[in-house]
């Protein structure tokens, strides 16, 4: 049942990336779970058939509701250690994909719901009110009547340029005048 392990010979690791479980963010012990479940699905391991599919259920409930609460860190890994079989960690997986569609989902029906009010107020008879909620909309994506657009344009500039440049906003700015370095200018000869 388990030849084909003989021939497995494991890539060795030096220890450097491994992450101690007391430092472990859910997220990603989470992700190693899966991983290591997809590698068992990968090698052939079998599935263990008296395995309670109620019970995995149950833990991957329980795991979910630690990870999507305000619970703390430490309680969320170890909701998510108690996810002791493959099926445990693809059903938690598919809950919280479906938890994050649903949430999605949801965010577009308030904003959805949100445009629809402002769109009401603009037939308020308080027409501060009637501004108000017509500048609100105005500020919709799709609508950006009120955006402001920032052009970024880029030049290039070398050194003596540059130089320059900073030389006539100081001369500007605070009257400075260029001064010539004389200890290269020749000495005039003594007259004596």
């Amino acid at each position: 049942m388990l030849e084909h392990l003989l021939d497995y010979e494991p890539p060795i690791e030096d220890g450097r990336g491994i992450l101690p479980l007391a430092d472990a963010m859910p997220e990603q012990l989470l992700a190693a779970q899966q991983g290591t479940a997809d590698w068992l699905a990968a090698v052939g391991a079998p599935t263990t058939a008296n395995t309670d599919a109620q019970v995995a259920a149950t833990q991957a409930q329980q795991a979910f509701t630690a990870l999507t609460t305000a619970t703390p860190t430490p309680d969320q890994n170890a909701a998510l250690l108690r996810l002791k079989t493959p099926p445990a960690v693809q059903h938690l997986v598919g809950m919280l994909t479906a938890y994050d569609w649903a949430f999605v989902e949801q965010a577009k029906e308030l904003r959805g719901y949100a445009v629809s009010q402002i769109l009401e107020e603009t037939k308020n008879p308080d027409a501060r009110l009637r501004l108000r909620a017509l500048e609100l909309l105005g500020r919709v994506t799709e609508v950006a009547l009120f955006t402001d657009r920032v052009e970024v344009k880029k030049t290039t500039v070398n050194d003596d340029e540059l130089d320059a440049k900073i030389k006539e906003k100081l001369a500007r700015f605070m009257d400075v005048t260029d001064v010539s370095d004389v200890s290269d200018v020749p000495a005039e000869a003594d007259p004596s």
